[in-house]
């Protein structure tokens, strides 16, 4: 049993592998993960002990089910990964049985896919010719079946709790902006929204940068990559660098930690992919290894934890591993040398200015310029303090927007919780940003607010000063900011932090921009 399963979980995390290589952005990202996590030996482990009394497939079976219970109990990113787990033990058990591997079938015309759940796999291999719009019943708006949707520009909605599964509409209108599903809508509302729509795009494919506000005030315009084939497709987009690199992504594969020249070579190779697209160097932010919870390194296991989402994660693995951390300083610090690009470095879950601090000295000790990431409401608070400490700042609001209300962001039932729209998430946006301006230094935003291109707008306003999002968002993001003047975002600033909900404060910045 034991060795069966290894067979076919092998096989599953090579096709998924392979995959990867072919695919850019959280799509790959996603899929690396997803095979890191087939081939993991807790998984393995689990499956040895149900093998005395049970065959391979029905042993895979019940290990998942015990490792799914595990994740939904730990809740917060553990439980995101369920979704991912579920579709392992699909794949493998389809291996074990020498069936075809399970996956969306791809429809024949232009189609909308209503779905229960979606595991985002599934998802990145999708066709957006073919699967124009998703509405799943599952899920929050910052969830990776959700990200990659975005990613490969299909319209997605999650957490719809009336999906007509027994009598679907000859038709469906799904807007991924408002969040809003219509089942066979009206002919004329269908054609007026599916023109208007064409003119955004028609707009988004015609802007080229640099990112700049009508009256001229500039925003940069940034994107999040996670290796060296991602990093060059982001570069063809007008993009001013790379606002979040996430180095762990490319060692999910890895069992022993990389020495300091193989981790310079993997940088450098992101780092020339700015240099040599990107009109003046540009610069790219490297988030130092935001490992635990839903990014495990085998080579940086902490062990189990009651609460990973909670527990020993990003720079907070320094603590009892500080090695890893001075590594990857001279890892990048190495390539920055003759990078041609402006090379920044920031750590991730920092909690206290403390922290801050010792980050800062550490990076500042290689040449390098340091910041952190904002995730938790008390570095928000203290904003002014961190800055204090560091030469910037970039706001995760996936993360902060799950610390702030205290909700899970997969759970379908708190989207509007960890809607990125929440005035009060906002409010402390905010916050940062004027203790940016009072200290004079740069506040970007690097969550999936900045792939909104209404809410890019709102954020200007506010104050911050770069957004970074999935590279295909790029021009749509640099196109609205071109339509607008800064004293309009800050009127739409000002709406959208006196509304009361999420869906007011869209509405409401919608009037004042129209």
């Amino acid at each position: 049993t034991v060795t069966a399963f290894a067979t076919a979980a092998a096989a599953v995390a090579q096709r998924l592998t392979d995959r990867a290589q072919h695919a850019s952005g959280a799509a790959a990202e996603v899929l690396q993960a997803t095979a890191a996590m087939a081939s993991d030996r807790g998984l393995a482990t689990f499956v040895g002990q149900q093998a005395d009394t049970l065959g391979p497939a029905s042993a895979t079976t019940a290990a998942v089910e015990k490792l799914a219970a595990m994740f939904r109990q730990a809740g917060g990113l553990m439980a995101e990964r369920v979704t991912d787990l579920l579709d392992v033990r699909d794949r493998v058990v389809a291996e074990l049985l020498g069936v075809p591997e399970p996956g969306i079938p791809q429809p024949d015309e232009p189609s909308v896919l209503f779905a229960d759940d979606l595991a985002p796999a599934d998802t990145a291999g999708l066709d957006p010719r073919r699967v124009v719009a998703i509405a799943i019943a599952r899920g929050g708006s910052t969830s990776h079946t959700a990200i990659i949707a975005r990613q490969l520009g299909i319209p997605c909605v999650v957490g719809v709790s009336d999906l007509p599964w027994t009598d679907p509409p000859a038709a469906a209108l799904v807007d991924g902006s408002s969040g809003e599903v219509v089942l066979d809508p009206a002919p004329e509302l269908a054609q007026e929204r599916v023109r208007a729509d064409a003119e955004r795009r028609a707009a988004s494919a015609a802007w080229e940068g640099p990112g700049r506000t009508k009256d001229g005030h500039a925003v940069q315009v940034l994107a999040n990559v996670q290796d060296a084939a991602g990093a060059r497709v982001a570069a063809q987009q007008p993009v001013e660098g790379f606002g979040l690199y996430r180095t762990e992504l490319s060692f999910l594969d890895r069992s022993s930690e990389p020495s300091v020249d193989e981790q310079a070579e993997i940088y450098a190779q992101v780092f020339a992919a700015a240099a040599d697209s990107v009109d003046g160097g540009g610069k790219v932010v490297v988030r130092t290894l935001d490992a635990g919870s839903d990014k495990p390194l085998r080579f940086a296991d902490m062990g189990d934890e009651p609460n990973p989402a909670l527990g020993v994660r990003g720079l907070r693995i320094a603590r009892e591993r500080p090695e890893l951390l001075a590594h990857q300083l001279d890892g990048i610090a190495q390539a920055a040398r003759d990078a041609g690009t402006d090379v920044w470095v920031m750590a991730p879950m920092v909690s206290v200015p403390s922290e801050a601090r010792e980050f800062a000295a550490a990076a500042r000790d290689r040449g390098l310029r340091a910041g952190v990431m904002i995730e938790t409401p008390s570095t928000a608070v203290l904003a002014d303090r961190v800055l204090a400490e560091v030469d910037f700042v970039s706001i995760g609001t996936n993360d902060l927007s799950q610390y702030t209300f205290a909700a899970d962001r997969m759970s379908s039932e708190l989207t509007d919780l960890t809607d990125p729209w929440q005035p009060g998430l906002l409010t402390l946006v905010e916050m940062i940003a004027a203790a940016g301006r009072r200290a004079d230094k740069p506040v970007g935003v690097c969550g999936e607010a900045a792939a909104d291109p209404l809410l890019a707008c709102v954020l200007v306003g506010l104050g911050i000063t770069s957004l970074s999002c999935a590279a295909p968002a790029v021009r749509g993001v640099g196109a609205q900011l071109a339509t607008v003047s800064l004293e309009q975002c800050r009127r739409a600033a000002t709406a959208a932090l006196e509304a009361d909900s999420p869906t007011d404060a869209r509405d409401a910045v919608r009037a004042v921009l129209a």
